[in-house]
């Protein structure tokens, strides 16, 4: 394969059909549609959550049957559709034909939403121990049973349910859908060589990573002008979306988004703040990191632009071809299995890697049919960018071992759905150190720790930004100063000496499209959650190989069916105290000073 930029990879959408105009998509979206009528009539024949729940008999359990099975090949066929249309609108958001269908969709999927709802009220209603004793089908499934009998609490009456869901396709994914469709198609006018030229925003982005500091600093001015000239549509499109959030939360009876949020991840705030505990008490490490970096460019401290600048003399460019073998290669040294799925997914065109206008920035991976998923990434030569792909790679392995359990046991929540990536990175990481010259150990270190640091102590700035968030748009509407002058405090808290406190990036409320759901607020921590058990993980790894991988598939293909603590107990783990925490920070720690020690021998 060529690394021309236009030649890296385009994904392979047509496996699941030709075209969004195909008869075979359009046999397919009318198939959904009708199953979606067929399932609401079985709901009505059955008087699914409209009245009130009969005892646990021979003909409940019948009718339980029945609708899990339907609902669960519904849910598998709505999201293969997802994913088509979200594949293309996500690489091209001026493909106007699917993103008519993709507005299509939304409409129907409200449809399907609202089915949901009914079906987790209903469920709400019964007997779930006494279902379970009496169905093979409901014990399969006890956990989701037991997640949906707590959520119904917090449901609305059934019709003010169907109005939250039509007005969110109205509002807060309109909202959403302004910020994605508008931010992938700005450009950046930015002096590159003497000349100005015309940029996507994401090529700009990735000239964060350029070895020029002047380069940098004009990429970054010019993004910064770019998103203060975007700011009027972007903060009515966060005030709108945060101010729904919050509204449907207190009506649902929640005491705040974050608490929803933390049931949603299924811990509880016991864990939520022992991780933080540990995440602030590491600061000073990072700091210290992020000085090192600075002396490293003969610098007195760090400007944001130069959080991703790259360090150390030897500068290896991996070309997306040995990217690909790499990855593959280090795979093979844990399991033949994670190996092939890696080569499948550069052989089957699983990838969309190279950068352009119109696609989204950043990197993703989704789950599209049976066990395949498809990989979003915005590729450079770099390590970071080979540890992107193994990152992603991660997911897709996740997904192959979902892939044998239905949509209802399959519904990871977002702590546990970087398990894997992290896991990936890691053995990628490890090996590419382990042949690496002390200079390219500095990169690669260097690489890891500014992924960390961004894991940890950016996602903590995002953690206050939105908490703060939220608290003031209860009173009132925000204005994009005010987003500004709270990103900034944000990362003035977290980031301390390590970067210069007048050169921020108070936009950062913009870049993000976590922000701009009405499903997944608070977004961030999870990664956080994602990163350091991965590392934990690992960590059990190393000690005890053989008998890690005879429990680690199985501990994947499971995250949809006990909560993160129980699982987290399955490898001797304690997440409610700080202890395990600090344990895989500590992981990091040693990466620092093994940095700092690189760092100061190569500057000697």
């Amino acid at each position: 394969m060529s690394d021309v930029p236009g030649a890296l990879p385009h994904w392979d959408l047509t496996v699941v059909y030709p075209d969004v105009d195909s008869d075979a998509f359009r046999a397919a979206y009318a198939d959904m549609a009708a199953r979606i009528d067929n399932l609401e009539a079985l709901f009505d024949r059955h008087d699914i959550g409209r009245q009130p729940a009969t005892a646990v008999g021979k003909d409940l359990v019948g009718s339980f049957e029945t609708v899990v099975q339907q609902l669960n090949e519904l849910l598998e066929r709505s999201r293969t559709m997802y994913a088509y249309l979200f594949g293309h609108i996500a690489t091209d958001s001026r493909d106007e034909r699917a993103q008519a269908k993709w507005s299509e969709y939304q409409q129907l999927r409200v449809k399907l939403v609202l089915i949901e709802r009914r079906f987790v009220a209903w469920i709400g209603a019964l007997d779930v121990d006494g279902l379970i004793e009496r169905s093979s089908l409901a014990q399969a499934h006890a956990f989701a049973l037991r997640v949906a009998q707590q959520a119904a609490a917090h449901l609305l009456p059934s019709e003010q349910e169907a109005l939250v869901a039509d007005l969110d396709l109205v509002a807060g994914k309109a909202w959403a859908k302004l910020h994605g469709a508008f931010t992938s198609q700005l450009t950046v006018p930015v002096e590159i060589e003497g000349e100005v030229r015309q940029l996507p925003m994401s090529a700009v982005r990735n000239l964060a990573s350029s070895p020029e500091r002047e380069v940098r600093r004009r990429a970054y001015e010019a993004e910064l002008a770019t998103w203060e000239r975007a700011e009027v549509p972007l903060a009515a499109a966060m005030n709108g979306i945060k101010g729904q959030v919050d509204l449907v939360a207190r009506r649902r009876g929640w005491a705040s988004v974050l608490d929803e949020a933390l049931f949603a991840g299924r811990i509880d705030r016991a864990t939520l703040d022992a991780m933080m505990e540990a995440a602030w008490d590491s600061f000073p490490d990072f700091q210290r990191y992020l000085r090192a970096k600075a002396r490293l460019l003969d610098l007195p401290v760090l400007g944001w632009y130069d959080l991703f600048a790259p360090v150390g003399t030897d500068q290896r460019q991996w070309r997306f071809v040995e990217a690909s073998s790499f990855v593959i290669e280090q795979f093979g040294s844990y399991s033949a299995r994670l190996a092939d799925l890696a080569e499948r997914a550069f052989s089957e065109r699983w990838i969309d890697a190279e950068p352009r206008d119109g696609k989204r920035d950043g990197a993703f991976c989704m789950w599209i049919q049976g066990d395949a998923s498809r990989v979003l990434a915005n590729y450079r030569p770099v390590y970071g960018g080979v540890s992107t792909l193994a990152h992603e790679l991660g997911h897709a392995y996740h997904n192959l071992n979902l892939s044998r359990r239905t949509m209802l046991q399959r519904d990871t929540p977002m702590t546990m759905a970087e398990t894997a990536s992290i896991f990936c990175e890691t053995i990628v990481r490890h090996a590419a150190l382990a042949e690496a010259t002390p200079e390219q150990q500095l990169t690669i270190l260097e690489a890891a720790l500014q992924g960390a640091c961004q894991v940890v102590v950016d996602i903590s700035s995002r953690f206050l930004f939105e908490q703060r968030t939220f608290e003031q748009r209860r009173a009132r509407e925000l204005s994009a100063r005010e987003l500004c002058a709270l990103m900034e405090q944000a990362q003035r808290e977290t980031y301390g000496d390590g970067l210069d406190q007048d050169v921020l990036h108070r936009y950062m409320w913009a870049v993000k499209p976590h922000y701009y759901s009405t499903s997944r607020s608070f977004y961030n921590y999870p990664y956080m959650f994602g990163l350091l058990f991965g590392l934990g993980l690992y960590a059990r790894y190393q000690e005890t190989p053989e008998a890690f991988r005879a429990e680690y598939d199985d501990l994947l293909a499971s995250t949809g069916m006990a909560a993160p603590a129980e699982l987290a107990a399955r490898f001797g783990i304690e997440l409610s105290t700080p202890d395990f925490w600090r344990s895989s920070l500590d992981i990091v720690r040693a990466d620092i000073d093994r940095f700092e020690t690189l760092a100061n021998e190569l500057s000697r």
